[in-house]
């Protein structure tokens, strides 16, 4: 356990919206993430994912985030990677900003203010440590949580929660159909890219 009693968790996240060239109607979109809790030698992991009918990257960036934190039944102390800059240099640079000036920006009205409320909300309990990591760069958890962002926005589905996680059956396919990732453990500890 970190922090006394609490609970070490990764959570990577990623989203995805479907058509965002188009700019003069709604994409679909999902958003998805990978949560493991290392238990002794191993890991327990979970999956977890959304869709709307008509978003942006974005707003489905602020929901992984939500989704992912208020998933967690307790107070954590959580890694959460993403590859979305908006979404972590959001809620590490510009929030706090906001939330002195009574949530508000010196130029304009807070894109999606909203959902940056209810992510500061569920932030609250826990001890989250925002790390970047860069998009389809071969991180394994990344493109996992990818794909399963990318099929919600297809499929419009939800998890309803977190589920047994299929991480390890994708890895497998992974590296036997495509020959990818073929000396990645999933049990060690991943690198973690440094705070932003």
């Amino acid at each position: 356990m970190a922090d006394g009693m609490k609970p070490h968790v990764l959570i990577h996240a990623d989203e995805s919206c479907l058509g965002n060239q188009f700019q003069d109607r709604d994409s679909p979109g999902g958003a998805a993430v990978l949560l493991e809790i290392q238990k002794g030698t191993g890991w327990q992991r979970r999956d977890l994912w959304i869709s709307e009918a008509g978003t942006t990257n974005n707003q489905m960036a602020l929901r992984s985030a939500i989704e992912g934190l208020e998933a967690l039944t307790r107070p954590c102390v959580i890694d959460f990677i993403s590859d979305s800059r908006y979404l972590v240099q959001g809620i590490t640079e510009w929030l706090p900003g906001w939330k002195a000036r009574g949530w508000k920006r010196k130029g304009g009205p807070i894109e999606n203010l909203g959902l940056w409320q209810a992510l500061d909300q569920a932030v609250v309990r826990h001890d989250v440590h925002w790390r970047w990591i860069r998009g389809h760069a071969g991180h394994p958890r990344n493109e996992y949580a990818n794909d399963l962002a990318v099929q919600a926005a297809r499929e419009q589905t939800a998890s309803g929660g977190l589920v047994p996680s299929k991480f390890l059956d994708w890895l497998a396919s992974e590296q036997t159909r495509k020959g990818r990732y073929l000396n990645f453990d999933p049990d060690t500890f991943p690198a973690l890219p440094p705070e932003l």
